[in-house]
């Protein structure tokens, strides 16, 4: 009972919520990059909060069934075959023993959320089974998913589907506004040098992945060169020598030495994650109680 890896996968991994708690032991939060696309995957399956999910970044990942389950696929737009014939995304879909399953061109987005019924019967570590691969954690072996890959899950009788309604599934924009919630050291940055950071537009380069992504435009100074390490919250924006942000991501380090500006509002970090180098980006300030109270919202409905 089992989905077997049958090509060879650039990048897929196994993923959950993170592994939370063991910052101080130097261990990454890890986890999904995209917590709507991912939540949405298991809410539609019926799965518990938190479920485990395949996370795929790159085109053409190839899967054989070996029993009956449900699946769903959520994410970046894709082309998705069930035995070469193309499917619909963020639905469910019952499959059997000897099916093939097939991600192909990634369209608009990046990263394709899919699920199993019950999600895969792999074994946690620190509580995850998310897969952080320069830790060695998670997954199988702490390793991104390679050719010969059996996946266990339990098997399930095929069910009515569901499809989420067309209004919640997002559209990848390569322009994206991330609403940022400054800081306690925003004093170490000017009013000139905040007012750059919100009235400008950045790049997102090519150092780009599930630790952080490096932006290209107006440099911003700070009044100090750096400070003490502490620790970094997810979407956390340093400003380094250079003067370029970084957005902290997933797989961040737990401490850092950088000053920072603010703090990327984590519903839209969810979006960043689905964005590509050269997309576009620009700032806009919202509250803490604000950002606050959306997020309750948020996880209160998939909760």
């Amino acid at each position: 009972m089992s989905l077997e890896i049958i090509n060879k996968p650039i990048l897929a991994t196994i993923q959950d919520m993170g592994r939370f708690s063991y910052s101080n032991i130097g261990v990454s939060n890890s986890g999904v990059m995209d917590e709507y696309a991912y939540l949405y995957v298991n809410k539609i399956l019926g799965n518990d909060f938190g479920t485990n999910a395949l996370e795929i970044s790159f085109s053409n990942v190839q899967f054989k069934v070996n029993a009956s389950t449900q699946i769903a696929l959520t994410g970046a737009k894709c082309e998705f075959f069930i035995n070469n014939v193309l499917m619909d995304t963020w639905e469910t879909h019952n499959i059997k023993k000897g099916d093939i399953l097939k991600v192909g061109r990634i369209i608009e987005g990046t990263r394709v959320y899919l699920a199993v019924s019950g999600g895969f019967d792999i074994k946690k570590e620190f509580g995850s089974n998310s897969t952080t691969i320069k830790e060695k954690l998670g997954g199988i072996d702490g390793d991104k998913l390679k050719k010969g890959d059996i996946l266990p899950f339990k098997s399930s009788q095929p069910t009515y589907k569901k499809r989420l309604h067309q209004e919640y599934i997002p559209k990848y924009s390569d322009e994206l506004i991330l609403r940022v919630i400054l800081c306690s050291q925003e004093d170490n940055f000017s009013q000139e040098e905040k007012d750059k950071f919100f009235s400008n537009s950045y790049t997102i380069t090519n150092d780009f992945n599930r630790m952080g992504c490096k932006l290209n435009g107006e440099v911003i100074k700070s009044d100090i060169n750096g400070i003490i390490s502490e620790g970094i919250a997810f979407g956390a924006i340093q400003i380094p020598s250079d003067g370029q942000p970084i957005i902290l991501l997933k797989e961040r380090q737990t401490i850092g030495g950088y000053p920072k500006i603010g703090t990327v509002f984590s519903l839209d970090c969810f979006n960043l994650a689905q964005a590509k180098p050269n997309s576009k980006i620009r700032f806009t300030p919202i509250s803490i109680e604000e950002a606050q109270e959306k997020l309750r919202a948020f996880y209160h409905y998939f909760r």
